[in-house]
């Protein structure tokens, strides 16, 4: 065959290719935008049932009984019921090192006696690619040691975040359930739920993990679990009523998949370094509570489910006005 034709044969059917991807990216932009049109019920809104990530530096000793006070006073005027506190992360081979919780006692005495309405779990974790290997039995064992000796400190639960966590892993599941009888209170932060066919394989495709869950695999995880939390920021998605659609689809996911004994946190990020400029300006918390909103007013009612803002020491008072004026609102 003839160089050029087979150049020319190559050429189309890459156009083809790069066509079909740019129609299926247009389908998914307006199916997404689509979520995001009509206006939410005047019910919709915080319940009481929302969460805060808080940093590290809640239990290393870098925060005072004075630092509690204040994030007391911040959070009676809100819907949070349960903070997730760094207190990690596990050693790569599970491990769980007291040394990096070193003033837990001190803040669990200091947070029951400003804020005794509020659960605090230990937000514990560790990167499990090219990292802990949650495959090993012997590193899970590691980690339900941990997670152990988290629950004789006093924390009210566990609240897991190992990423990135593969579409249908049985050993993590083996992890959840092994972890269940040790705590009163388990929680997961979740990757995002395959938003429509095809994507999760699209993105594992180019990212070489996966970046979405089959909504499968996210119910045999929230069935597991008291809580829920999911990852809703880093969408990549270039505007505001975008965003929003892509929270308001992965909410009404989780409230049809979730049992309704599982509470279901969206994540907002109140946090500004998404790595990529135009996130900082079309992800925020407004148009996660935005998103919120319209998928519960869609479902119904529902009291097990509220917004998870990530990450105290990143958020600024526009995150928690946003969070005021469009989640707390009237």
């Amino acid at each position: 065959m003839n160089p050029r034709t087979v150049i020319r044969r190559g050429l189309r059917a890459l156009a083809l290719a790069l066509a079909v991807v740019v129609a299926l990216a247009v389908v998914v932009a307006v199916a997404l935008r689509l979520q995001f049109t009509g206006a939410p019920e005047a019910w919709a809104k915080s319940t009481g049932n929302d969460a805060l990530w808080l940093g590290h530096a809640w239990v290393d000793g870098r925060r005072t009984e004075h630092d509690v006070e204040k994030m007391a006073a911040r959070l009676r005027a809100t819907g949070v019921k349960d903070v997730f506190v760094h207190a990690g992360p596990f050693e790569w081979n599970g491990a769980l090192d007291p040394a990096k919780h070193p003033n837990a006692g001190n803040f669990l005495k200091w947070w029951r006696t400003h804020l005794p309405g509020v659960r605090v779990s230990a937000w514990l974790g560790q990167a499990v690619k090219n990292g802990l290997d949650l495959d090993d039995p012997a590193a899970r064992d590691r980690v339900l040691a941990g997670a152990k000796h988290i629950v004789d400190l006093g924390f009210d639960g566990v609240h897991y975040n190992f990423e990135p966590i593969g579409d249908g892993d049985t050993d993590f599941l083996d992890l959840l359930d092994r972890t269940r009888p040790l705590t009163r209170l388990l929680s997961v932060s979740t990757p995002q739920i395959e938003p429509y066919p095809l994507m999760r394989l699209g993105a594992r495709a180019v990212l070489g993990h996966d970046k979405y869950w089959s909504q499968g695999f996210f119910r045999e995880v929230a069935r597991r679990t008291d809580q829920v939390a999911i990852m809703t920021y880093d969408s990549y998605l270039p505007s505001q009523s975008l965003y929003g659609g892509h929270v308001a689809r992965q909410a009404s996911l989780a409230l049809d998949l979730a049992p309704a004994t599982t509470a279901v946190f969206i994540g907002a990020p109140a946090y500004h370094d998404h790595g990529m400029p135009y996130n900082d300006a079309s992800e925020s918390v407004a148009m996660a509570a935005e998103g919120a909103r319209l998928a519960l007013s869609s479902y119904g009612r529902r009291d097990r489910f509220g917004l998870a803002l990530y990450v105290d020491f990143a958020a600024t008072e526009e995150d928690w006005k946003e969070y005021t004026d469009r989640w707390m609102a009237n």
